[in-house]
Order: structure tokens, then C-alpha cells, then sequence
């Protein structure tokens, strides 16, 4: 225990003091905690929660909550480096995904993918923003965040029920831009091995994003292959929240 407690004031000394009084960045406990609760919900206690009751439809708060998402992720894309915590804060946001689900007693879209992404994700951000905001990992918040723009656009159209249908033609290109996502991140953050010299405030935020870039290629490269190669259209229950019908997964 000592050990670690020395690791994280070694951290803590590169922290931004900049970054110090946003919501959540005093510590690791809370978002920490936020995290834990999340899992716990989505994996225990929402589901015995809704075991006996009829599933909520939630149409109109799905409506607001996927543009409202397509809104703050074009504006991260827009402020790029300047809003690194808002990033980090939209990740939190996104975890009423998994919420909904719950409440939809969508039991089975909560996968293994979705809920390890949804909570290692802020978990690591929250590293990156406290002791190494913007540089290079500024660039895995604006793909992220441009996807977001597509995937949320999507969602909230689906919400809309049978009067968007027909203009949801694009929804098959939605792995494939989450598959150049995750190349891209990779790609990018990989030139940093080949660097003769790059002062970046605390490497292992690079190591981080690379990991994360090369994990969820193989796992969404998994999905492709059973569902697109195969021929094995995946079952219902990796339907989305809003999008009746659908097989895809959500990126993130």
C-alpha cells in the first residue's frame, strides 16, 4: 500500500494545476467511485432492480440525450486541446448508455466490449487530463469525438422512430468508421517510438492510448469478421439504445 501511495504523489507532482478545481479532478476517489457504481448497477443491481417490472421506453429522453451528444461532441472537436476535461466529462455522460439498456431490460446489449469500454475509458482519460492534458493525446479526443458526431447522429435519428428509417441507409458503414478510428488513434500515437527525442509530459499516457487504439481494433475486428465474413448477422442483443432492429455496437 505505501508503495502505491508513493506512486501516486510521484503522479500527482506532474499534475496541471490548471486542472485542479473542474468537477471530479481533485482526486481519483470519486470519478473512481462513479465507476465502480456503474459497473455494479449495470452488471447487478439494475437488473434485479427491473426483474420484475415492465421495461421503460424512454423514446423522448433517448431523443434529447443522442443529440444532446452529437452537440458536445462537435464542440469538443471544434475546442480540440482546450477541452480535454470536457472530453474526459463526456465520458461519464456516456455512461447512461448502459442505463438505458437497464432500464429498457435490454439485459443482453450490456457485453463484455461495451461495459470494459465504457468504464476503463474515463478511468484512464482521467489520468491523461489531470497530468498530461492536450499534446498528443489530444488527438485521440478529436477522432473520438468526430465518431461521436456520426454514432450519436444515428442513434438519435433512430429514436425518432419509423419516420427517420429511411434515411438510416449509412447505419452499415458504422463499424468500419470504428474501425478506422481505432487505426487511426494507433497509427498516430505510434510515432512516438520512432521519435529520436519527445519530452512528453508522462509516457505511459502514450503507452495508454496505443493500448487502447490496438485493443479495441481486435475486438471490433472480431465483431466484423463473425458478423460481415461469416455471413452471421449477430443476435438482437447487441442492439443500440434508440435503434430498433440494428446489430451494431457502439464505438466510443
Amino acid at each position: 500500500m505505501e508503495a502505491v501511495v508513493n506512486l501516486y504523489q510521484e503522479m500527482m507532482k506532474y499534475a496541471d494545476p490548471r486542472i485542479q478545481g473542474y468537477p471530479l479532478m481533485g482526486s481519483p476517489l470519486l470519478m473512481t467511485s462513479i465507476l465502480l457504481t456503474y459497473v455494479y448497477f449495470v452488471l447487478s443491481l439494475g437488473p434485479r432492480i427491473m426483474a420484475n417490472r415492465k421495461p421503460f421506453q424512454l423514446r423522448g429522453f433517448m431523443i434529447v440525450y443522442n443529440f444532446s451528444l452529437v452537440a458536445l461532441s462537435l464542440y469538443i472537436v471544434y475546442e480540440m486541446v482546450r477541452v480535454a476535461w470536457l472530453f474526459l466529462f463526456s465520458k461519464f455522460i456516456e455512461l447512461m448508455d448502459t442505463v438505458i439498456f437497464i432500464l429498457r431490460k435490454k439485459d443482453g446489449q450490456v457485453t463484455f466490449l461495451h461495459v470494459f469500454h465504457h468504464s476503463v475509458l474515463p478511468w484512464s482519460w482521467w489520468w491523461g487530463v489531470k497530468i498530461a492534458p492536450g499534446g498528443m493525446g489530444s488527438f485521440h479526443a478529436m477522432i473520438n469525438s468526430s465518431v461521436h458526431v456520426v454514432m450519436y447522429l444515428y442513434y438519435g435519428l433512430s429514436a425518432l422512430g419509423p419516420v427517420a428509417q429511411p434515411y438510416l441507409w449509412w447505419k452499415k458503414h458504422m463499424t468500419a468508421i470504428q474501425l478506422i478510428q481505432f487505426v487511426l488513434v494507433s497509427l498516430h500515437i505510434s510515432q512516438y517510438y520512432f521519435l529520436p527525442r519527445c519530452n512528453y509530459q508522462y509516457p505511459v499516457i502514450i503507452h495508454l492510448i496505443w493500448m487502447y487504439g490496438t485493443i479495441f481494433f481486435v475486438l471490433f475486428s472480431n465483431f466484423w469478421y463473425h458478423s460481415y465474413t461469416k455471413g452471421k448477422r449477430l443476435p438482437r442483443v447487441l442492439q443500440q439504445n434508440g435503434a430498433p432492429g440494428t446489430t451494431k455496437v457502439k464505438a466510443n
